[in-house]
């Protein structure tokens, strides 16, 4: 038994084949069912016991041996088979799928890159805020509407708690730190308690712009806000400043772009008026500058803020917002070339 075995170890270590056809064949021969390896198993049980142990210890080997060999011969022919072809087993599936940036993504790094060469400086702030930095220190009220659980989520277990309404709490963090001059231009996702629709959901986009130095007036303000319109829109942009009314500025104002549809005659988009609102702004009231340590008699500043998702609606005509965080492929693949 054991010169049998031996013999076969010393086949199996002089196997060769040119082909998978002949590895396959090798396989049958060896460790299939029938093969010779499994015969010697089988007569396995005529061995005397005392040399059951030697004798299993030997048939395994042979078995690891020939299982072994047989996996060798079969990658030796596959690389074989491969090196002189273009085929390559490490590459991707092709064609390989591209993605996009998400069309929110495009606008509003178009809008930081805009007033990043104005010297503006990114500034970032946590999306679960404290009622202090998104209202007190921005002027609002005790008693203002914004706070009322219509506009703002609360976070139940701690009512000063909230999820941040609008991107001003970047700026209060900003100039609770950072002494004048300061200016900075804050991107972000915001929340408030609104019915989703066509035009209106639960959370949203914004940026938000604060420059604080002294002698800023607002003509400064106009002339960046000009600047900014005529980047994004096209050299041919109109603005207009309508009076206005925010707990955080004053004066301030609301800002029209002539329509980029009809070039400011009227059409559906602007419905006939050729102008379209796109930001709020105004001078930072005193008020404000002071309840984040800043002395209002010495230094002025403006602040202005934009909805991301506004300004994509005028430069892509998107007229569901729902769209945007839908996630739907279709939609954003229409987006490719503006990556």
């Amino acid at each position: 038994m054991l010169e049998k075995i031996q013999k076969l170890i010393e086949e199996v270590n002089a196997l060769q084949a040119k082909n998978a056809e002949e590895v396959e064949a090798l396989r049958i021969k060896y460790l299939s069912k029938k093969g010779e390896i499994t015969a010697v198993m089988a007569d396995f049980r005529t061995v005397p016991a005392e040399m059951k142990k030697e004798v299993g210890m030997r048939i395994n080997e042979l078995k690891n041996l020939a299982q072994e060999k047989i996996n060798a011969l079969r990658d030796a022919v596959q690389v074989e088979q491969t090196a002189g072809s273009d085929l390559d087993l490490t590459r991707t599936p092709y064609p390989v799928k591209l993605g996009a940036r998400h069309p929110l993504t495009i606008v509003k790094n178009e809008i930081v890159d805009i007033f990043s060469r104005m010297g503006f400086t990114l500034a970032e702030g946590p999306e679960v805020e404290d009622d202090w930095h998104v209202y007190s220190s921005m002027n609002f009220a005790d008693d203002h509407p914004a706070r009322d659980m219509q506009d703002t989520f609360f976070v139940e277990a701690h009512p000063d708690i909230i999820l941040r309404s609008h991107t001003s709490s970047v700026q209060a963090r900003v100039m609770e730190r950072q002494q004048p001059p300061i200016r900075v231009i804050c991107p972000g996702r915001v929340y408030r308690n609104e019915a989703v629709s066509a035009r209106a959901h639960c959370f949203f986009h914004q940026v938000e712009g604060l420059y604080v130095d002294k002698n800023v007036s607002f003509a400064d303000l106009k002339q960046v806000l000009l600047l900014f319109a005529q980047e994004m829109f096209g050299t041919d942009t109109k603005i207009r400043l309508r009076p206005s009314y925010f707990p955080f500025t004053e004066p301030s104002a609301e800002m029209d772009v002539s329509c980029t549809i009809c070039g400011g005659k009227g059409c559906s988009m602007c419905k006939g008026a050729g102008w379209l609102e796109i930001l709020g702004c105004g001078m930072v009231d005193p008020a404000v500058l002071e309840a984040n340590g800043i002395d209002s008699t010495q230094y002025t500043g403006y602040a202005f803020g934009m909805g991301i998702e506004r300004i994509a609606n005028l430069k892509y005509q998107v007229k569901d917002l729902r769209l945007f965080s839908e996630n739907d492929v279709r939609f954003l693949d229409e987006f490719k070339s503006a990556n």
